[in-house]
């Protein structure tokens, strides 16, 4: 019997194959689509020697560093992640700061937001989003018997989060301060805050985004051209109104791998922040149907592990889940809005899929800490200690 019961512990973990199986599908999908968007560019600039394959070998590079970071999260026990949360968050805080240091930080098109550490830039923004889940979901289940109270359980994690979304704004990264905000209210939402405060919340929230917006000319450049993209095709409205060119060429089927005009100099930024539109010229309204649904898959199990954790009453672990699930699915949608026209432009990428290392690396390690709690969901069940 004990022997028996040794071979059973010593046997391969059981983990969330699906889960699995999609991200290294869209991890997949990525390395194509990114050399396929990046290649004329790649092949007439300088800046890449002139090698079609520049973003390439960088882009599979950064998904096999991104790997072997998720292979090394996952070894750690979520207990752990939440001692560790509060000083994690002060250490994305501490980068934040220094971001904005000149000659630390590094400037591009006219936002500070990356540091160099010779071989690759970090960017802290990509690196909160983790930060944030673990610390959002510690402050709840150390703050539960004040979720309720105004002074005791909101206040606090409201001006933590208040430091955290001015240091943003400054670089300024109004994509990273809206998807971190979406991840903190969301947790504490889920985690039992008083519904009148969160309607509150939500109204403060409403009116600062509007004010952001009214006092930035940068971002009202930005409305009026996600409002009228034609009315200025080749100034404000230009980014938006070739997306839209790639998706309208798409039709079903796509014009075929490789086929894509608007990635020929027309589309900015057409192998990052508007990677989904090069999909939609090339592969069509079915394969970015498909990619849609690959997400929703994600965000799905996340949210089934989250319960399941819940059931096993580890509310820690299962605020994380859902917190990772709630970044994933508001990130994606909103980089699908700006491709389709449906949200202004923001700098934000298509998790798993647009080049960029760090956003990359912290979107797979926030799924090995997912595939994590549902490993040890699974040997919880089975009667094992974890």
């Amino acid at each position: 019997m004990y022997y028996r019961e040794t071979r059973k512990r010593g046997a391969a973990p059981e983990y969330d194959r699906t889960l699995v199986w999609l991200s290294v599908l869209l991890l997949g999908l990525g390395i194509v689509m990114v050399y396929s968007s990046s290649i004329a560019i790649a092949e007439g600039g300088r800046s890449t020697g002139y090698q079609p394959t520049f973003y390439l070998l960088r882009h599979v590079l950064f998904v096999l560093i991104a790997v072997l970071l998720a292979v090394m999260a996952f070894q750690v026990p979520v207990r752990l992640w939440q001692q560790a949360a509060p000083y994690l968050f002060v250490i994305g805080m501490v980068l934040l700061v220094l971001v904005l240091v000149p000659g630390i930080g590094r400037e591009v098109n006219g936002s500070r937001r990356w540091i160099s550490v010779y071989v690759m830039n970090i960017q802290p923004s990509e690196l909160m989003k983790v930060f944030v889940v673990l610390y959002a979901a510690d402050y709840t289940v150390r703050k539960a018997a004040f979720m309720h109270s105004l002074r005791r359980g909101f206040m606090p994690m409201f001006f933590v989060m208040l430091a955290a979304g001015g240091l943003l704004l400054l670089e300024p990264d109004f994509g990273a301060f809206a998807v971190i905000t979406v991840i903190a209210m969301g947790i504490l939402f889920l985690g039992g805050m008083n519904w009148k405060l969160f309607a509150g919340l939500i109204a403060m929230l409403l009116v600062g985004f509007v004010l952001l917006i009214l006092t930035s000319p940068y971002r009202m450049q930005r409305i009026a051209g996600f409002m009228d993209p034609w009315s200025d095709p080749y100034g404000k409205g230009y980014q938006l109104s070739h997306a839209l060119i790639a998706f309208g060429r798409g039709e079903w089927l796509g014009v075929g791998l490789g086929g894509s005009v608007e990635k020929l100099f027309y589309l900015p930024e057409a192998h990052t922040d508007f990677l989904l539109a090069v999909i939609a010229e090339e592969l069509g309204f079915v394969g970015v149907a498909v990619i849609i649904i690959m997400f929703a898959s994600i965000v799905a199990r996340a949210f089934a592990i989250g319960r399941r954790a819940a059931v096993l009453e580890r509310y820690f672990a299962s605020l994380v889940a859902q917190g990772v699930g709630l970044w994933i699915g508001v990130q994606a949608i909103i980089n699908m809005g700006v491709n389709m026209g449906i949200l202004p432009t923001k700098g934000l990428t298509l998790p798993l899929l647009s080049f960029g290392g760090s956003a990359i690396a912290t979107t797979c390690i926030a799924l090995a800490i997912l595939l994590r709690v549902d490993w040890e969901n699974r040997q919880l069940s089975k009667g094992f200690t974890v």
